[in-house]
């Protein structure tokens, strides 16, 4: 047999299923010395770190220079994808649609190549599957067919969490309305995913309320009648029956109301109370209220909030298109998705936080939940203050790495920024990070040698 039809019997094979397809096609080359691979379409790519991410970047023809290239491939074709390692770091390729995944390469040279054959239309993932580098950056589309682009109808319900209301400063006591609009809707979850949210105001988490201790409140509770759900609230601010709950109770197009008094200072979860509880909580229905002591909070330079939540999907994590909610991952407690502010790229790519070299900065957090613990923590910083638990009666805990924050609950954080850089916000829970679980805090200004020096290239995908 000729060495070409040695190799192309070897890829339609492989593309058949006779043979794994996860096989080096280096190894049939190596039959079939200086004999060109045969296929319908092939695309070469190296490992690299760029703009503090790990990426891939294309080698030849249409692809050349770009990074995580568009690989665009007709129907039916016989595809191989040669990925060359230029970094050292250990990688791989896979586009699990169609069963691809390479073997292990380590080392500045060291090559693999995936073969496969593009049976279905659509658009697909090719990635590298080493724990954290598909969050690090090592993703992109491969697109079959002639995939025309949909224009999604989903909205952008992440929070921003530069919105946190006015200082209430020295201010007395007031009576404050505040109207929430609940709401079920089409969001963005990630590039290329959606779920059908349930929201207040169209957010996740819902607005921050910023009042005083000892304001009096009226919340004006509407659910939007494009709704087919009742919906309630109850604030852990409140006393009083259900913290509001067992007076909300609202169908769709309606409006209920009551109001309180703010007896208590602190940060506050907000939530839907309406069975079951859990599955209302996780879709997107949790806020917080920030109640400040008489004469207000210190002044900062910079504040955000930011909550932790989770999505139980009948799809597995990375999966495109619309997500479904399952009932049975839920009672297990086996989030598919976890996400600050509500969708993977809330704090990565949609909203930027940033602060300068010197700045004190505040973070609100909270956690919806509605299972599981945070273990909230910045990557290259330490909390100077922390108001354990939301207790802002209490003294601060000092010199903080990491701190617990059950669901429903949460914390006040604050630190002086002394060094420029990339901080990621996590979950200590680090596992979490690649369920979707990371945001980013941008520090600018002049660095400080005696603080931190080195003379090797910052890496901003490692840390942890």
């Amino acid at each position: 047999m000729k060495a070409r039809e040695l190799v192309l019997l070897f890829a339609l094979a492989a593309a058949a299923g006779f043979v794994p397809q996860a096989v080096l096609a280096q190894e049939v080359l190596q039959r079939a010395t200086n004999v060109a691979y045969i296929a319908d379409i092939g695309f070469s790519m190296r490992t690299a770190i760029q703009d503090g991410q790990m990426v891939f970047i294309g080698t030849e023809g249409g692809i050349k220079g770009k990074v995580n290239p568009d690989l665009r491939v007709p129907e039916g074709a016989v595809v191989t994808i040669t990925l060359t390692n230029s970094d050292g770091a250990l990688h791989d390729i896979a586009v699990p649609d169609f069963g691809a995944q390479s073997d292990q390469i380590i080392g500045e040279g060291a090559a693999t190549t995936i073969v496969f054959r593009a049976t279905k239309g659509g658009t697909f993932e090719y990635l590298c599957t080493i724990p954290g580098h598909k969050l690090a950056g090592m993703v992109g589309k491969l697109i079959v067919g002639d995939v025309k682009e949909v224009v999604s109808t989903a909205i952008d319900i992440a929070k921003d969490p530069a919105q946190v209301g006015s200082p209430v400063g020295d201010r007395a006591p007031q009576h404050i309305d505040y109207d929430l609009l609940t709401t079920e809707v089409e969001g963005q979850l990630s590039d290329g995913s959606t779920y059908r949210y349930w929201t207040f105001d169209n957010t996740v988490p819902g607005p921050l309320l910023r009042i005083r201790q000892g304001d009096t409140v009226t919340i004006n509770l509407k659910n939007d009648e494009k709704s087919i759900n009742i919906h309630s609230v109850d604030f852990h601010s409140v006393t009083g029956p259900g913290g509001g709950a067992a007076v909300t109770q609202v169908a769709p197009g309606q409006t209920k109301s009551f109001t309180f008094k703010a007896l208590h200072p602190g940060l506050f979860v907000y939530h839907c109370a309406t069975p079951m509880i859990a599955h209302h909580i996780s879709n997107g229905m949790y806020g917080m209220i920030l109640v400040e002591p008489e004469g207000g909070l210190p002044k900062v330079d910079k504040e955000y909030y930011v909550m932790q939540g989770e999505l139980y999907t009948a799809q597995k994590h990375g999966s495109s298109g619309l997500q479904e909610f399952s009932v049975d991952k839920l009672l297990d407690e086996h989030p598919s998705h976890l996400m600050f502010n509500g969708s993977m790229n809330a704090l990565t790519k949609t909203f930027n936080m940033n602060a300068v070299v010197g700045d004190e900065v505040r973070i609100f957090f909270g956690v919806g939940g509605p299972n599981l613990i945070s273990s909230f923590h910045l990557i290259g910083e330490v909390f100077d203050r922390v108001y354990d638990l939301a207790s802002f009666t209490s003294p601060p805990l000092t010199d903080v790495q990491t701190t617990l924050v059950p669901p429903g609950g949460a914390t006040m954080v604050e630190f002086k920024v002394d060094y420029p850089g990339k901080y990621i916000l996590v979950d200590h829970a680090l596992s979490r990070a690649e369920k979707g679980l990371a945001g980013f805090l941008t520090v600018t200004g002049e660095a400080d040698a005696t603080i931190f020096e080195s003379k090797e290239p910052v890496d901003h995908s490692s840390g942890h």
